[in-house]
């Protein structure tokens, strides 16, 4: 079973793909294969600002129309441009810039911010620019921020602009969070030959077949769990456990006993791991097909036998987001002869204060409002959250290291369990003050007091 699962290993497969496919591998050359996807980039770079302008009208009095449309895509690609301009010219930026790339990043987002907050509706069409812009930041201000990264290890010079927009305006598609990363990591994993190429199609191809076949399971734990109405239920004749949603648990506590309650907490740990398996499995997959063999953004969680262990192969990209922003550059500056200390500032600044304002910066059409109330009701649980996050990573980082290079002793089958499921329930119980709809904290701390028997 596990040599068939891992087929994309197999030389007599990959043999096979090469005689199957060899001539589309022989023209699928990595020039070639880059500008496929920088056409579908600017395809997307196109559509997506032109799309967002009924939005921006929600916001201003300018009615959306052609010329404002053009204006729009236009300032839009030189912002890009110039973003690319200065990565390209880093050395010669002013020393406030080069120690601070990011953070001048994000300025100019915040900048953008405090200009609407002070303007009408009655702007004209510059505030539907910056309604535009502000819009698309979210989206590309940590993809910007890896082409700052490559551009402080000089490894900029030498790209053309047009190949960034891979990353900036992805046809494989993705969120806030950039998978892939930024140029730099996907041309370290770029298939340079035909059979590098083959090895990466067929991983691409089992990736696709896993998100298949996890949508199937989601769809079953859909009606025969939680009780929907689909495929899955009507095959069982109507069958269900009745399982309830932990956000309807949260608002509804009495509907369910406690010990159902618990039964629902690890069931939503395990559809949002199915979730995010089911996209990023997609996604990655159609980067591994373009000849790309980049990391799976989510790998085996569930078996993790440590808290840091799952929050590695969780939402591996968006990990890395709060690794390369937030953790290391504290643990390389903070605290550097005190080692507690500076894991700790780097855990905190990187799975609490990170970790928030990556979410609070995804909140564009509140900012845009200044509706902070609004903010306030969505991430304040999350706070709670990040600090429980935070302080189960530093603990298990910190026991990580203690054991130092030793190899994990070796341990049976019912204690590797229990290690499992001890990480199960730590982030299924974090997982309560973690949830959309703005619940109040109160409420949902009192649903989880509920559960251990205190209230």
């Amino acid at each position: 079973m596990i040599r068939l699962l891992q087929f994309h290993e197999n030389s007599k497969v990959i043999s096979g793909w090469l005689a199957l496919a060899g001539p589309a591998l022989k023209w699928l050359t990595p020039a070639r294969r880059r500008t496929i996807l920088i056409a579908g980039a600017l395809w997307i770079a196109l559509k997506r600002p032109l799309k967002q302008m009924t939005k921006a009208h929600v916001w201003s009095e300018v009615p959306p129309d052609l010329i404002t449309a053009i204006v729009v895509t236009i300032i839009i690609f030189a912002f890009l441009w110039f973003c690319y301009w200065l990565a390209l010219k880093f050395t010669s930026m002013p020393s406030f810039i080069r120690r601070n790339p990011q953070l001048c990043l994000h300025a100019f987002f915040w900048i953008i911010l405090v200009v609407l907050w002070n303007t009408s509706p009655e702007g004209g069409i510059w505030r539907v620019v910056l309604v535009v812009l502000a819009i698309n930041l979210p989206f590309l201000l940590w993809r910007l921020g890896y082409m700052l990264i490559s551009a402080k290890h000089n490894k900029v010079a030498g790209t053309r602009f047009w190949e960034h927009l891979m990353y900036l305006a992805p046809v494989y598609g993705g969120t806030n969070t950039p998978y892939g990363k930024g140029l730099d990591f996907l041309s370290r994993h770029e298939a340079k030959d035909e059979e590098a190429l083959a090895r990466s199609q067929l991983a691409g191809i089992k990736l696709l077949i896993l998100a298949v076949l996890w949508q199937g399971v989601r769809l079953i734990m859909d009606g025969l769990v939680f009780g929907i109405n689909n495929p899955a239920n009507q095959v069982l004749g109507g069958f269900t456990l009745a399982v309830p949603r932990l956000g309807q648990l949260l608002k509804q506590p009495e509907i369910a006993s406690i010990g159902t309650a618990w039964v629902s907490l690890y069931c939503e740990l395990i559809y949002n791991v199915l979730n995010l398996a089911v996209r990023g499995h997609q996604i990655i997959g159609i980067l591994r097909l373009s000849g790309f063999y980049v990391f799976r953004n989510t790998y085996k969680p569930l078996l993790a036998e440590t808290i840091v262990e799952f929050w590695n192969r969780y939402y591996y990209y968006f990990k890395e987001i709060m690794a390369d922003f937030f953790f290391f550059p504290t643990f390389v500056s903070w605290f550097r002869k005190h080692f507690v200390l500076r894991l700790f500032s780097a855990v905190f600044m990187a799975a609490f204060f990170g970790n928030m304002y990556y979410h609070l910066i995804r909140l564009k059409y509140q900012l845009i409002q200044a509706d902070f109330n609004a903010i306030w009701l969505t991430l304040h649980a999350r706070l709670f959250y990040c600090f429980l996050l935070s302080l189960g990573i530093f603990i298990s980082m910190l026991r990580e290291h203690r054991r130092g290079r030793k190899p994990r002793p070796r341990r049976g089958l019912m204690q590797r369990g229990l290690s499992i499921f001890g990480v199960w329930t730590f982030f299924a119980i974090i997982n309560i003050w973690n949830q959309k709809g703005g619940i109040p904290f109160v409420q949902v701390t009192k649903f989880f007091l509920r559960l251990i028997g205190i209230i």
